[in-house]
């Protein structure tokens, strides 16, 4: 689609994106759209599945409630699958018990839902022995396809190690929160240059550079080197030049969408690869192709439909 086609499609809808959390990258909880009466029109036969998935944003006091605004929202934009991490209140370096009560809110929302949400399972590098614990519980024996990690302890630790290697023993999906402050990184938040450092002990397991470090330029360079690693669009302005960048550098098969909802929006989400100046078949590799072809494996030892 062409770019002022789809920002015609687009305005009637009038979802908001709220700006990036200056103090760990994330966005924060904020309003992922409001009602609208006139649909988008994404290109015809899209598959998107959007990676980047939170129950912020919207209003309602159960997870059923906010996960039902969102989906709603997700169909006026033609988004098929979404992946959900993190329940709430966050927290950046959350004990065991915050992120089991976290992950619990997310398999709730599975079990309503299976055949839209899929789950990554929320971890610290900070706890390896309960976050191997909540791989077998969430991952080996339940219903998630991958995990999320974000700033309690930085990704170059090899304390992490044990995580990624039972990760990559069940074809589970790592996505890993980086980013490039101005000012310095919050204590134990990763950048892409710990990431590829991560990824050297790693060659062979598949992993995702979050938000490609905020700072995409230096982001795409710094993983460009390590093929087993994709890079997350998803949780940033979208600025012209990123998508095209990240194809050129990378190559369209390492570029996956995410939309960081309900902090942003679905719509300046997918303005990034709709805008851009890639061709067709990239710009579908990244909405859908790229994820589903990663998960594929999970998803046929689990018996999930892709």
């Amino acid at each position: 689609m062409h770019r002022r086609l789809f920002l015609q499609a687009t305005a009637a809808l009038g979802l908001s994106g709220a700006a990036s959390n200056g103090s760990a990258g994330e966005s924060p909880a904020g309003d992922a759209g409001q009602d609208a009466a006139q649909p988008a029109t994404p290109v015809a036969g899209d598959l998107i599945w959007d990676l980047h998935c939170h129950f912020s944003g919207v209003p309602g006091p159960t997870i059923e409630d906010r996960t039902r605004q969102i989906l709603e929202y997700a169909d006026r934009m033609g988004v098929q699958r979404l992946v959900f991490f993190m329940g709430w209140p966050w927290s950046q370096n959350p004990t065991p018990d915050d992120f089991r009560r976290q992950n619990d809110q997310v398999l709730e929302a599975l079990a309503k839902w299976p055949e839209r949400l899929l789950g990554f399972a929320y971890l610290s590098g900070h706890h390896p022995r309960e976050s191997l614990q909540e791989i077998e519980r969430c991952i080996a024996s339940g219903p998630m396809v991958g995990i999320k990690l974000w700033v309690a302890r930085k990704c170059s630790d090899e304390a992490l190690d044990p995580i990624i290697a039972r990760c990559g023993e069940l074809n589970a999906a790592i996505y890993q929160h980086t980013w490039l402050k101005t000012q310095g990184n919050g204590e134990g938040e990763s950048t892409p240059m710990d990431l590829a450092l991560l990824a050297d002990r790693h060659p062979t397991v598949p992993i995702i550079c979050g938000h490609t470090g905020g700072d995409w330029t230096r982001g795409i360079r710094a993983v460009r080197a390590h093929k087993n690693v994709s890079i997350g669009i998803g949780g940033s302005e979208p600025t012209s030049g990123f998508v095209e960048m990240a194809v050129r550098e990378l190559g369209a098969e390492r570029v996956i969408y995410g939309s960081d909802v309900g902090g942003r929006s679905f719509s300046s989400q997918l303005a990034k690869v709709y805008g851009a100046e890639v061709p067709e078949a990239a710009k579908r590799q990244i909405l859908g192709e790229n994820l589903k072809r990663m998960l594929s494996p999970i998803l046929q030892t689990k018996g999930i439909p892709s």
